[in-house]
């Protein structure tokens, strides 16, 4: 009897608890993000790259991007956010692609565009 009251109340107290872990509040993509969206996250992730010295800092003052549009590669179709730095003396960087999956997840970002 005192095992299955011990039972009893372990299984309770569990099943209580899972309302809070699977309650709302999480930022979980649930489909493809808007070309809005994606521009304000690679914004974001060009900026951050800037910061931690990936690529130059002039990069963090761009605020706009130059395009965003879909493109199908090998792997499927992805965000591809193009943006412009006339500031750089190099040629080859003065375009920066950032790459995200249709949901809004960062994948990659290069001066290529492939």
């Amino acid at each position: 009897m005192k095992n299955l009251l011990s039972t009893i109340l372990l299984l309770s107290s569990l099943l209580v608890g899972l309302p809070v872990i699977a309650g709302a509040g999480h930022s979980h993509s649930h489909g493809p993000v808007s070309s809005d969206e994606a521009i304000n996250r690679a914004s974001k992730k060009v900026n951050y790259l800037a910061k931690a010295g990936k690529i130059d800092a002039s990069w963090s003052t761009i605020k706009k991007a130059a395009s965003a549009e879909k493109k199908t590669f090998s792997k499927g179709t992805e965000w591809v956010i193009t943006f412009k730095n006339d500031k750089l003396s190099d040629a080859s960087k003065r375009s920066l692609y950032m790459f995200f999956s249709l949901d809004g997840h960062y994948i990659a970002a290069n001066y290529t565009g492939n």
